[in-house]
């Protein structure tokens, strides 16, 4: 086995659909995925319209899903999966190259619970999937400062931050700028001096209130109410 399994003894493993046009790339993740005790590969898809049909089908734990496809985008397949009844529990992590990918903000938009760069190593690939796989976003802050800062930076915010941000306490829009920074719970509990469980729990609270889809929204939502500047 490549890389250490997460999961706890006889739970379920994670199930993943690949989203990707390129046969290579999709062959060469299945192979590095199936050799985990803790993830197994439901199925592959070489265009955005046959992943959002597969998700349907199969209804995996999280789809690895290029931005750039056929027939449908990865963004507006995303979307399909975000707003499709039934799969509000599917994660989608986006593969992006970084420099020259400009629409990871709209992924993110769509309902992407992170982002992974398509040059990732073996042991990246297999941590952001159990990591989205756990409900958590994946956010590297070396990558969405500067792409999710950018592309704000780039867009007019279609609703001022004092009317989306006054259904908060005062205390969870401080949390809610800390996420926008890239912080875990437990570095928001420190700078906080709050318990992670604490900060967690607002965490919890501003998702609930914004209608987040999950922490990777809140970090949108965070530079688009100017709550987090680039």
């Amino acid at each position: 086995m490549s890389g250490a399994a997460t999961s706890s003894p006889g739970s379920a493993p994670i199930r993943v659909l690949l989203a990707d046009d390129q046969v290579l790339v999709r062959s060469g993740f299945k192979v590095l995925l199936d050799v985990e005790d803790d993830i197994t590969v439901v199925g592959e898809a070489a265009n955005g319209a046959v992943a959002v049909e597969r998700a349907r089908a199969t209804r995996p734990d999280v789809v690895l899903m290029d931005i750039r496809m056929p027939k449908l985008d990865g963004i507006e397949a995303t979307r399909q999966i975000a707003r499709t009844r039934g799969l509000e529990q599917v994660r989608v992590l986006i593969l992006t190259t970084y420099d020259t990918d400009a629409y990871v903000f709209e992924a993110l938009q769509a309902g992407a619970s992170g982002f992974l760069l398509k040059d990732a190593g073996p042991a990246e690939l297999l941590h952001a999937i159990r990591v989205v796989a756990a409900g958590e976003a994946l956010l590297a802050p070396r990558i969405t400062r500067r792409l999710i800062g950018q592309f704000t930076a780039q867009r007019a915010t279609t609703m001022a931050a004092t009317d989306r941000l006054a259904v908060l306490t005062e205390r969870e829009r401080e949390v809610l700028a800390l996420v926008g920074q890239g912080l875990s719970n437990h570095e928001i509990g420190s700078t906080l001096f709050l318990s992670p469980a604490t900060a967690r729990t607002h965490v919890s609270h501003a998702m609930a209130k914004l209608a987040a889809r999950d922490r990777a929204q809140l970090v949108v939502i965070a530079f688009q109410t100017g709550l987090v500047r680039p």
